[in-house]
């Protein structure tokens, strides 16, 4: 694999990976929630997803995915199903109760877990990897080194991408200080998410 191909590969991989969607809100809101690093380390559980996902797509059995009708709406019911169950809880969580879980400090596998399974429970995303990844595959080169380049960078770059929307959810936890604050972050946070799950729910295959 040559610069060339890098070069036009990091940018639009890296457009990607921050682009809003369900993970990355979570990484805002885990880091409101209870800190930086507590919302770094449970986006580990995002990275074990996507890894499954890009090793699936390497080997080719994604296209399971494309001809099953009925596992890819499986799937999508029960990602969208979860994703609305997070809005509910962050709905109804009291400021107060928050607080008192930080200081508990909540499980980071508990957190890596919520993670994984929002990022496992959409298909689009393996898809996504099928449609993205080969695209900067060079023909005429062993297409297993390259494909496992390309997922090591993926997933470096989704790394950086956690950490950013965990930073910017650090801020917000400062501005957010008072109840009343954290009640209207928590509802805008489950509003996006129950979208999110709205999106999923009407999204087709390709």
């Amino acid at each position: 694999m040559d610069l060339t191909t890098l070069a036009l590969f990091l940018p639009a991989c890296f457009a990607l990976n921050m682009a809003p969607g369900p993970n990355n809100l979570l990484s805002v809101s885990n880091a409101t929630r209870y800190g930086y690093r507590t919302a770094c380390l449970a986006g580990i559980g995002r990275l074990l997803a996507f890894s499954g996902m890009i090793a699936l797509a390497s080997a080719g059995l994604a296209v399971v995915l494309q001809t099953s009708e009925l596992l890819f709406y499986a799937i999508k019911i029960v990602g969208a199903a979860y994703l609305l169950y997070l809005a509910i809880q962050l709905w109804r969580a009291a400021p107060q109760m928050q607080d008192e879980s930080i200081t508990a400090k909540v499980g980071i596998l508990a957190l890596a877990r919520q993670e994984f399974l929002v990022a496992a429970g959409n298909p689009k995303a393996i898809l996504v990897f099928t449609a993205f990844l080969p695209q900067f595959v060079v023909p005429g080169q062993p297409i297993t080194p390259q494909f496992a380049l390309l997922g090591a960078l993926f997933l470096m770059l989704e790394w950086i991408a956690i950490s950013l929307y965990a930073y910017m959810g650090l801020h917000m936890r400062r501005w957010f200080a008072e109840p009343r604050g954290k009640r209207v972050f928590n509802r805008c946070c489950a509003g996006l998410l129950s979208a999110a799950a709205a999106v999923l729910l009407m999204a087709r295959r390709a």
